[in-house]
């Protein structure tokens, strides 16, 4: 037996075996995942389970035991999980309240890019945003389509003078909204009181 006792420093014995260590975590949790992955696919075979519910837990799972091997492999690093665990969910609620308050500029980022390849109207187009049948909503001519907002220039009523109406882009896709394609000049049914 001590033909195969190799010399090593003393110094490389420890990061060897932790090498060694986590090669076996993760050889471990990638057998694991074939084998349930293997269970299903004869699970499905034997039951008509639909693929659509199949892929999806195939894929959960999948992640479920490699992202526990990854945890016990950085537990073997001396990372804590709970440490991870607390800063994973504290970075999950920062982003989660990112984008809830980004929530809007996103939507209307999203309904400018719809407004520019669907072409639902164009500049010099007049439109209405209509907020119910019985009452008019805003309306004028198209001037402007930027990421954010669309600006209207409304018609002068009674002498007031015209004004410049910037409508949020989300608005056009959450109402309905009436359209005249290049007119020369504002409609005038609904429009005068």
């Amino acid at each position: 037996m001590d033909a195969f006792k190799l010399p090593l420093p003393a110094m490389w014995v420890e990061p060897i075996l932790l090498g060694v260590q986590i090669l076996l975590i993760l050889l471990a949790g990638y057998i694991t995942q074939r084998f349930v992955a293997k269970c299903l696919t004869r699970l499905g075979e034997r039951y008509p389970f639909p693929p659509q519910l199949l892929m999806p837990l195939r894929g959960g799972l999948r992640w479920l035991i490699m992202g526990s091997a990854l945890i016990f492999v950085l537990e073997r690093l001396g990372v804590s999980a709970t440490v991870l665990w607390t800063a994973l969910s504290g970075f999950v609620a920062v982003a989660a309240v990112a984008f809830f308050a980004m929530w809007s500029v996103l939507s209307n980022l999203l309904c400018a890019i719809l407004i520019f390849t669907v072409g639902p109207f164009r500049l010099g187009d007049v439109v209405e945003l209509v907020d119910t049948t019985d009452k008019p909503g805003v309306k004028g001519r198209v001037v402007a389509i930027n990421l954010l907002y669309t600006t209207l220039i409304e018609a002068e009523e009674l002498g007031t003078g015209s004004a410049m109406v910037q409508v949020p882009n989300s608005l056009f896709f959450q109402r309905s909204v009436r359209r005249w394609r290049g007119t020369d000049v504002f409609p005038s049914s609904g429009f005068e009181k």
